[in-house]
């Protein structure tokens, strides 16, 4: 063969090689997600693993009840492919930065296709009837979920190219709730100012079954931003469901062994309905579901003859709340200061709380530690 076709040969190959490795540089780029706590950063970390690149809001110790969003949230949220959300009105300040951010990515609400509790519903109900939640016309995150699966997830009709943002109630034309100027449909909440929810507890991950449906609706949106890289996110999903379960199990039999007399948990505020729920247990709270609640001097007396009058030995602390109130109480009534709970942060990785699952975990041993003796 001739030299210079030899040459030409090798300059084309050069060429082809050269075209073709930006494209296989892109492919292989990692989806860039934002989650907007710290619960929500774990779940996406341990099912997108080196396939995302995560930024997480709201971090470790991190309230996301009071959080002010940064410049650098916006650029952040703006830069996002995926953008995924607990919804249920957690996030009070999320449709602001969003629409600052100019945000035109896949929107994800967490909860999507759980049942909520209703605000200020006794926690040992069954939660059957719900009679204003089919028809609950502010809460449109439960809508989209008609057409999905049991999980509510998938094809993730109402998320794709975020098509449905304008009037998604989580996330888009809320106004209604952004600064809760229409409240007036929960006068009778008229005690717990500053309460920054609407009708339900948006603190659902505090149960493992629904922190399933959270992980599949996850798993579902990563795979759908992600095609070739579905298979890892789905065997990355089984691991993580196999854990939740094996743990509801560990923490039912733990704190399935307290006695009748020792299952009423005292906290800071309202964040353990879910929990309360799955464990057959009942949480009081001098808060409500939010850290900016002001608990009225009626709900501290009220407070302190609950604990006298059920003889409870111990109330428990929180890490993202101004204990001062709670320690306040437990001097009056004797009782002890149980131990430390994590209801809406992670702790830093060298806390007892820095993934979900040891939180989770945490909790109940403090719980079943500190009532059991």
């Amino acid at each position: 063969m001739p030299f210079n076709n030899i040459r030409l040969k090798s300059a084309l190959a050069a060429l082809t090689l050269s075209l073709s490795v930006p494209a296989l540089l892109h492919a292989d780029e990692p989806t860039r997600v934002v989650a907007s706590f710290s619960v929500l950063g774990d779940m996406v970390e341990r099912i997108g693993g080196e396939h995302v690149d995560l930024t997480t809001l709201v971090g470790p110790d991190g309230d996301a009840h009071v959080y002010q969003p940064t410049p650098t949230a916006a650029r952040d949220v703006a830069a996002a492919e995926v953008l995924i959300v607990n919804g249920l009105e957690f996030e009070g300040w999320l449709d602001r930065l969003a629409e600052a951010a100019s945000f035109d990515g896949t929107l994800v609400v967490a909860t999507a296709g759980i049942e909520p509790i209703a605000f200020g519903e006794d926690d040992h109900d069954d939660h059957d009837d719900h009679d204003d939640h089919d028809d609950h016309d502010d809460h449109d995150d439960h809508d989209e979920d008609k057409d999905h699966d049991e999980h509510g997830h998938d094809d993730h009709d109402g998320h794709d190219g975020h098509e449905e943002h304008d009037e998604h109630d989580d996330h888009g034309d809320h106004e209604e709730h952004a600064d809760h100027d229409n409240h007036a449909e929960h006068e009778g909440h008229d005690d717990h100012h500053g309460h920054a929810h609407g009708a339900f507890d948006p603190h659902a991950w505090q149960s493992l079954q629904n922190a399933i449906v959270y992980v599949d609706n996850i798993t579902a949106a990563l795979a759908q931003a992600d095609p070739e890289n579905a298979a890892d996110f789905y065997k990355n999903r089984a691991a993580y469901v196999a854990e939740i379960e094996a743990l509801d199990a560990e923490i039912k039999v733990t704190l399935g062994a307290l006695p009748e007399d020792k299952r009423t948990v005292v906290t800071s505020h309202d964040a353990f309905g879910y929990f309360a729920q799955a464990y057959d247990l009942e949480f009081l709270a001098p808060q409500g579901l939010s850290t900016e609640s002001e608990p009225s001097a009626a709900d501290v007396a009220e407070m302190i003859t609950q604990i006298r009058e059920k003889g409870i030995s111990a109330v428990f602390v929180e890490t993202i709340t101004d204990n001062r109130l709670l320690t306040q109480i437990a001097n009056e009534t004797g009782a002890a200061i149980g131990g430390t709970l994590y209801s809406d942060a992670l702790s830093g990785e060298d806390g007892p709380a820095s993934t979900y699952l040891d939180m989770m975990r945490h909790n109940s041993q403090a719980i079943a530690g500190a009532l059991g003796s």
